[in-house]
């Protein structure tokens, strides 16, 4: 495992870290501890120090998880980091109340890394008016956080003022080959290194779109390098090449994805792509665009929706179906994955939707669900919809 150091406060970091969004479930859709408990001690164990978590992962459920993940010495082996809730703040009183909750969920007496969650730059401003620095300097000074940083989902113009507003230890941002110019971007990587922040990337394949279903055009791409690497390790090696990174969040959640990511944790230094390797996934990213229609990174954050909807898993069917060209394969995965075949049995078709709007607060990416939703309905369901509903489960031996 490679470290890099924090430039504010020096600790050494592992460069990948564990992100606990998107932990094994079982059909329930509650985590799998015992198999979630073997991984992250896992990785853990094989020089992983930095494992993050949030309140509202998994239903809640994320954080005391891990707080009885890491019994038995592990807590003692990391640096955990949490996040504070911020659209759920109305008060300076409540600040306290998520954080001191969390401790107890985390089974622990001090958050190494706590982030503000979510920011944007309305939201920041709320904060600074109910006194979010004067929190962060008391639960500091009384040893219940260590290092004070933010997540970032806003608009590039509010990151930097964000960064400059308190004496942060470190920051989050969204960063892959395909977000350089968006939300915080390179600017802000390059921005938050220089004021000397350690700089945590979340996303570094975007949600796993940039390591599963790799269009044939993309894989193309990929294999004309003389160097052969899966388009995982393309991706985490493009992060990983900024000196400016110091630990890649990944959400992992298969032991062979985690096997792969520590291999290339063990050699990604940076600045080590060449030149040609950087222009392979500038043209990859360009292919990606020409192809995907649909910016979701499957963060989950609109969901539960009220009406039903899986909107990541419909937009995720619907990036499919325009990355394969494979319409008839694309259309009988999605009435066999949101039709209650491959599921618990619940219907989560797209055109459930009624245009709450609810999940228009909660997107980072600021996605226009509600009309993206429009369109998965268009191109995905049709008249014979119930037909491949039908033939889905009696090809999965469903009743």
């Amino acid at each position: 495992m490679l470290y890099r150091n924090n430039p504010k406060n020096g600790d050494e970091l592992s460069i990948l870290g564990f992100g606990c969004m998107r932990l094994p479930v079982k059909e329930d859709g509650s985590i799998d501890k015992e198999r979630a408990t073997k991984q992250v001690r896992h990785a853990i164990d094989r020089g992983v120090n930095y494992v993050d978590t949030a309140w509202p992962y998994h239903m809640e459920q994320s954080e005391p998880f891990l707080g009885r993940a890491l019994a038995d010495g592990y807590r003692g082996m990391v640096k955990l980091a949490t996040k504070l809730p911020s659209w759920m703040v109305k008060s300076r009183e409540d600040m306290d109340f998520f954080l001191n909750s969390q401790l107890e969920k985390l089974n622990t007496d001090h958050i190494d890394y706590y982030l503000i969650h979510a920011l944007v730059g309305d939201l920041w401003d709320h904060l600074e008016r109910l006194g979010i620095a004067d929190f962060l300097d008391e639960a500091k000074a009384d040893g219940r956080i260590i290092n004070a940083g933010f997540s970032f989902h806003g608009a590039g113009e509010d990151f930097k003022r964000i960064v400059d507003a308190y004496d942060w230890d470190f920051c989050q941002i969204q960063y892959n080959f395909l977000d350089e110019k968006n939300q915080a971007g390179t600017e802000g990587l390059e921005y938050a290194s220089l004021k000397g922040l350690g700089v945590i990337i979340m996303e570094p394949l975007r949600g796993g779109m940039l390591a599963s279903h790799t269009p044939p055009a993309v894989k193309e791409i990929w294999d004309e390098a003389p160097t052969k690497r899966t388009a995982a390790e393309w991706a985490l090696r493009w992060v990983w090449n900024r000196p400016e990174v110091t630990v890649a969040l990944s959400g992992m959640n298969d032991e062979k994805h985690i096997e792969e990511n520590l291999a290339v944790a063990d050699s990604a230094q940076p600045n080590s792509l060449t030149e040609a390797e950087l222009q392979l996934a500038k043209r990859a990213e360009r292919k990606y665009r020409e192809l995907m229609k649909a910016g979701c990174t499957g963060c989950r954050y609109c969901m539960p929706c009220p009406e039903g909807v899986n909107i990541p898993l419909c937009f995720e069917l619907y990036n499919n179906l325009h990355m394969s060209g494979n319409a008839d394969e694309a259309k009988f995965l999605y009435a066999a994955s949101l039709g209650g075949v491959l599921s618990t049995g619940e219907i989560a078709f797209a055109s459930q939707c009624v245009q709450c709007g609810k999940c228009l607060e909660k997107c980072p990416q600021h996605l226009e669900i509600p009309k993206l939703l429009e369109s998965v309905v268009d191109e995905l369901e049709g008249p014979d919809l119930e037909m491949r509903v039908a033939m889905a489960k009696e090809a999965f031996k469903r009743t």
